[in-house]
């Protein structure tokens, strides 16, 4: 029965989670589902399993929500989003169309915009190169998956990602866990999503198919309350904060719109491997820090003060294109919360799934598949992943169940832990990318297409090249170890 029981939970949530029930609800009512079959105490797991565990989330990660919302809301609302979008799509011309969608999407994920923060400003510029192009504007969404939400997500090094935050406490790694492996992967991503876009592409002209009618961007999309339910679970922006604050219209320098991106990544880099190891946290060893290690926060430190310094930077660059800084500044900051608390619930039904007796039959299945601990680690967060429809809650709900038993198969077989950090956040980035992700629904809607028009083509660049890249990093990662 307990088996059972945890079968039902899972397929309440998944099914009324794609229907538009609110996270907040389901998670606590389908952990109790799961432990009523178990004949577990319901309250003890509601109060001290499922809130304990979505509470250490937060305790973890808010700070990384909080200041990533904060921080797009300001780039879109000074308009340098847009101006590095602009300003790529210049450079590269008309006839590198889908390279210029692609890479402005990556750098301003890549320097910590949030996702949704990205999709509202770069699908009407993609729109708009795509119409004049003759490219049909089917392959607009599959072009700014492959640039906001594979390699600067799951695999580039640095990335200020929640997903590659979160091994980072589990592993004691950095954000810059594995890079060479991480460069590896993302090129794979890219080659292989380039390749499929291209080909579909000629494929297109081939045929004279044309760009196609068009109905404008649906700005509805920010208030469809069934998209926002679905999208807090998958990213970290609630979309409804997107029309708040106060957007300005003045022309943006592309250098005061690019340098808050780059202090995003080079203050990353110099906390992780600089400024932190240097400094004496001994003291986080007493009781009223937690007993923790700078092992367990210096992913999460470095992370939080890159973002900080990007707020300061993009307010002092552009102090004249926020006339409303604290409307901008409160829209972001509300825009974290959800997210925040809903990834934290399905982190806390994950705890409860975890605790009950018949989980020890899915944990043994899960450890004794084939291919050593990197194949079983992939497979647990690419399931997990899929299931919940979130690569950050995902990826949770399997360290928390299976870190501790990762690491020490990690260290009987002489595996670094910054290994399993890349396998474990690609995973994640692969499968989570079904058709009712919140991060595709919300895209495709915004698009004004619909899953049949697009989705084939998110799947060739989202999850084909993802799992291309996965299977190599763990073959090389085999063979020669991290690098």
């Amino acid at each position: 029965m307990g088996l059972l029981g945890i079968l039902v939970g899972l397929g309440l949530l998944v099914g009324l989670a794609f229907r538009g029930w609110s996270v907040l609800l389901l998670a606590p009512l389908c952990a109790l589902v799961a432990a009523a079959f178990g004949g577990e105490p319901l309250l003890a797991n509601w109060t001290q399993t499922f809130m304990a565990s979505a509470s250490e989330f937060l305790a973890q990660f808010f700070p990384i929500f909080l200041l990533g919302a904060v921080f797009g809301k300001l780039m879109d609302d000074s308009g340098a989003v847009a101006a590095v979008a602009g300003f790529i799509s210049r450079c590269l011309g008309e006839r590198r169309v889908i390279l210029a969608v692609v890479l402005a999407g990556a750098l301003v994920t890549y320097g910590g915009v949030s996702l949704f923060v990205a999709f509202f400003v770069i699908v009407p510029m993609a729109q708009s190169l795509f119409r004049t192009a003759g490219i049909p504007r089917r392959l607009v969404p599959a072009a700014v998956i492959l640039g906001t939400s594979t390699f600067t997500m799951s695999a580039l090094p640095g990335t200020p990602s929640i997903q590659n935050a979160i091994p980072m406490p589990f592993f004691g790694t950095t954000p810059f866990a594995a890079p060479g492996l991480g460069v590896v992967a993302s090129m794979i991503m890219l080659v292989v999503g380039l390749w499929w876009l291209l080909r579909a592409e000629n494929a297109a002209r081939r045929a004279n198919e044309g760009y196609g009618d068009e109905p404008p961007v649906s700005a509805d999309a920010a208030d469809d309350e069934l998209l926002r339910e679905r999208a807090t679970t998958a990213r970290e922006f609630d979309p409804a904060e997107i029309r708040h604050g106060h957007h300005s219209d003045a022309a943006v320098p592309v250098f005061n719109a690019i340098l808050p991106l780059i202090v995003v990544v080079a203050v990353n880099l110099l906390m992780s491997l600089v400024v932190l190891p240097r400094l004496d946290f001994s003291f986080l060893a007493e009781q009223r820090w937690g007993n923790t290690s700078l092992a367990a926060v210096a992913g999460v430190w470095s992370v939080v003060v890159a973002l900080a310094g990007a707020i300061v930077t993009v307010i002092l660059c552009n102090w004249t294109r926020l006339p409303a800084l604290r409307r901008t500044m409160d829209a972001g900051a509300n825009a974290s919360v959800l997210p925040a608390l809903s990834v934290a619930s399905l982190v806390g039904f994950g705890a409860v799934i975890a605790s009950l007796p018949a989980f020890g039959v899915v944990r043994e299945w899960v450890l004794r598949i084939e291919g050593g601990p990197l194949v079983s680690l992939a497979v647990a967060t690419n399931i997990l992943a899929a299931l919940t429809g979130s690569a950050s809650g995902g990826l949770t709900i399997a360290l928390d169940a299976l870190g501790k038993t990762y690491m020490a198969l990690a260290a009987e077989a002489g595996i670094d832990p910054g290994l399993l950090h890349r396998v474990a956040v690609i995973g994640s980035g692969t499968l989570d990318i079904l058709p009712h992700n919140g991060a595709v629904v919300s895209l495709l809607a915004i698009c004004g297409l619909k899953h049949r028009d697009s989705y084939l083509d998110i799947v060739m660049v989202g999850i084909a090249s993802s799992v291309i890249a996965l299977a190599a990093v763990i073959a090389i990662g085999t063979a020669f170890g991290s690098f």
